[in-house]
């Protein structure tokens, strides 16, 4: 069994300084098997910014993957925008923006959707798309997840409105063929899990797009509170818990089972999404 925790949207310059000793214990008392961050660990990508981040990160369990994301770009600075737009990002979080965790169960693949010619959307480039390929045939028959900042689903019930990341439908074929388990994103605050053939029906394969709300942030939106993902593989058995902050401390308020088959991943029949509270 691996045990994820998904975290997004930090935005620290605008962090919570309870809620964010709350998800140190809080995920220091689950010891997930990997600590995925999905982008915007800053809110303007200041060098005060970034080394509260990275002092965060510290704080958490290893291993982690990470991607920056569109607030990892400087929006004011404009020399620094279009010239080293993420060199704060590579100094203080991570070198690699595209980075690659694997272990005898998972494959895991970070890609960085964070681009300079836009303010808050992002895109996945062609380049990106073509090294994907090579880098999920590696994979065998491990669990293969694909982490970016900016999502591939809409919110349910939601098909206008919402900038999905740039080329997705091109990507989502060489994912569906690549047989990739899982999509993990954030930037919209909003958490929310659901079949990617309800975005894109031509797809052969059944992956799950989860989204994660902000963790720590003040930056709430959609009413909801501060929250990450807890996801549970166990063979054929997946479990998305998504744990909220109550005030005092992280709590599981929403848990979906999904069982895989050859097609790829179903929600349990008769499995209830709804409130835990």
């Amino acid at each position: 069994m691996r045990i994820i925790a998904h975290v997004s949207d930090l935005h620290f310059g605008r962090e919570l300084p309870a809620v964010a000793a709350g998800l140190v214990a809080d995920l220091q008392a689950a010891q997930p098997s990997l600590v995925v961050v999905s982008g915007d660990f800053t809110q303007r990508a200041r060098r005060v910014e970034f080394a509260a981040a990275r002092d965060f990160l510290a704080r958490l369990p290893t291993p982690q993957l990470l991607v920056p994301g569109n607030h990892d770009v400087p929006l004011f600075d404009v020399a620094r925008r279009f010239l080293t737009p993420l060199a704060r990002y590579h100094t203080y979080i991570h070198a690699e923006t595209d980075p690659t965790y694997c272990d005898d169960e998972l494959l895991v693949i970070g890609l960085n959707t964070a681009r300079s010619f836009t303010w808050k959307n992002g895109r996945l480039s062609v380049a990106q798309i073509r090294a994907l390929d090579g880098r999920l045939r590696e994979g065998g028959d491990r669990i293969k997840i694909v982490v970016t900042h900016h999502p591939f689903l809409p919110p349910p019930g939601e098909k206008t409105g919402i900038a999905l990341v740039g080329r997705a439908t091109r990507a989502v074929e060489v994912l569906g063929a690549g047989r990739v388990d899982l999509l993990l994103a954030g930037h919209l605050h909003h958490g929310y899990a659901g079949d990617i053939r309800t975005q894109y029906p031509t797809s052969r394969r059944a992956m799950v797009a989860v989204q994660a709300g902000t963790a720590i942030s003040c930056r709430l939106r959609h009413g909801e509170l501060n929250a990450y993902n807890l996801i549970r593989i166990d063979g054929g058995e997946l479990t998305i818990e998504v744990r909220e902050w109550n005030g005092v401390g992280f709590l599981p308020i929403r848990r979906t089972v999904y069982d895989r088959d050859t097609h790829g991943w179903h929600s349990r029949t008769g499995v209830d999404p709804g409130t835990l509270k």
